[in-house]
């Protein structure tokens, strides 16, 4: 399993039993904070194959979460820096690069933002990396967008999600415009873009109840030209 699948969600609009807002800092340092690890530590699988055969530069790590992903990447000569809604998970993040020495920790940096209201700066990084964050669609398309944009010339914009195929495989949220395939990430990419990568990719999983299933990433990878 790869190290963090974020489940957030942002709704809007007002009900009278308004759902819980998943994408607040709130939210996720609640979830952090019930556990000591809330995810497994490990790389995810989409970068580690992805990002493998890139020269290191700077990276920016989105929705880094514990920060797997960023201590593989500074692991591999990366300058990193990781921003995720939740300070707590930040913190933990920032506690396994110390543990990991300091020619980790030197490479990496941990900032708490909230993607509802800031963007990277624009041509800034050599590799954006977003993993497993969901956002309903109108969000989804101004977000991943600002993020695309903070790709420099020659830079890799590098996406993994929970795949639509998933829906009713496993327990996730059952709002379907969370979900989102590469093909629908791709046509948000203008014509400065070459597609590497855009493609459901499966991988064996496990259901809650025990058995074997199989389970697939979106998985957009694309470089910019221009």
């Amino acid at each position: 399993m790869s190290d963090h699948h974020h489940e957030h969600a942002h709704h809007h609009g007002s009900t009278a039993e308004p759902p819980v807002n998943q994408w607040t800092a709130e939210f996720w340092d609640e979830r952090y904070g019930a556990s000591t690890a809330l995810w497994s530590g490990h790389v995810n699988a989409a970068l580690m194959t992805e990002a493998a055969d890139l020269t290191p530069g700077r990276a920016l790590d989105v929705a880094c979460g514990e920060g797997g992903d960023v201590l593989w990447l500074a692991a591999r000569g990366w300058q990193v820096d990781g921003i995720d809604v939740s300070q707590v998970a930040l913190d933990r993040a920032a506690g396994h690069a110390r543990e990991a020495g300091p020619e980790i920790d030197e490479r990496v940096s941990w900032t708490q933002r909230d993607l509802m209201d800031w963007r990277p700066p624009e041509a800034a990084y050599d590799l954006v990396t977003v993993s497993f964050m969901h956002l309903p669609g109108g969000d989804r398309a101004a977000v991943y967008a600002g993020l695309a944009d903070a790709v420099a010339i020659g830079g890799t914009f590098l996406v993994a999600a929970h795949s639509p195929l998933d829906i009713g495989v496993v327990p996730r949220p059952h709002d379907p415009d969370l979900y989102f395939t590469a093909e629908q990430l791709a046509e948000g990419l203008d014509d400065r873009w070459e597609v590497v990568t855009c493609e459901a990719r499966p991988r064996p999983g496990k259901h809650p109840d025990g058995q074997d299933v199989t389970l697939h990433d979106t998985v957009l990878r694309a470089v910019r030209r221009g």
